[in-house]
């Protein structure tokens, strides 16, 4: 079984990639939702959280643990793979290294939550691979927890409010000439429509402008995913593959929003950890 962890629905944007390349794997998602956002908490709070949850998974019989979320991938994933050194261990971090390569305008535009931007292991990022052009970031308050309420969001408020929320966000990185926009935490690409959106607003209003790309880094995580799973050669069996969805908040919430975010029901069961 392949264990995937996130502050809340937005590790969703990976597990989808894991389930549509390796179909036949066994999936059990876990979503602590009794502490988010992990986004503006300190990072030995965040890296306390995961190692707990870590610890769940593995005991579920996870025999590859993915940490589908960006702060708690800066915070935490060293100390998992000390902690729990027989676990293979897949995180996430902001694609500066593909959008480096692929910016014309030399300017990359980092979308992310504050504490992924002030974390060493972004700084590193950046050091390594960000050398040769210009790195501008954007912390992004409240993406996270409209992607949470985004079903009722739209629905009951329209999407107006949502659009001035991305836009605000988005904009000052065209500004600045960013052609490549990374999306630094995996509650974003649920937000894409509207990203795409304020990316459309600000071509028109500066036709000269180079056009932006936006770049996910979930395919490459689910790729790697599939890498460190066949190494392992662990037989499923014949049997349908069981899919698992656990969250420390309400069960019914999570339910509804994450059959929302993937196009088709799922059920999911509460626990605290």
């Amino acid at each position: 079984m392949i264990g995937v962890f996130d502050s809340g629905v937005g590790g969703l944007s990976v597990w989808r990639e894991i389930a549509r390349l390796i179909p036949d794997v066994p999936l059990v998602y876990l979503a602590d939702q009794a502490h988010i956002p992990y986004g503006g908490r300190p990072l030995d709070e965040v890296r306390r959280l995961t190692l707990r949850a870590a610890e769940w998974l593995i005991g579920r019989d996870c025999a590859v643990v993915v940490i589908a979320c960006n702060t708690a991938s800066a915070a935490a994933l060293e100390a998992l793979r000390a902690t729990f050194p027989a676990t293979p261990f897949v995180g996430i971090e902001p694609a500066i290294k593909p959008a480096a390569l692929h910016t014309q305008t030399g300017v990359v535009g980092v979308l992310a939550t504050p504490t992924t931007l002030h974390s060493r292991r972004y700084a590193d990022l950046v050091a390594r691979w960000g050398r040769h052009v210009r790195v501008v970031e954007q912390a992004c308050p409240g993406w996270v927890q409209a992607v949470e309420e985004l079903p009722a969001r739209v629905v009951c408020a329209g999407d107006d409010g949502l659009s001035r929320l991305v836009g605000d966000c988005v904009t000052p990185l065209l500004a600045q000439g960013a052609d490549t926009l990374v999306l630094g935490c995996t509650h974003f690409p649920f937000l894409r429509p509207w990203i795409e959106r304020a990316i459309g607003a600000w071509q028109v209003a500066h036709p000269d402008a180079q056009a932006a790309t936006i770049i996910d880094p979930a395919p490459a995580v689910a790729r790697r995913v599939r890498q460190v799973w066949l190494d392992l050669a662990v037989h499923c069996g014949d049997a349908p593959p069981a899919r698992e969805f656990w969250t420390t908040g309400s069960a019914g919430q999570f339910a509804h929003v994450a059959s929302a975010l993937l196009g088709y029901a799922i059920s999911a069961c509460a626990l605290t950890l």
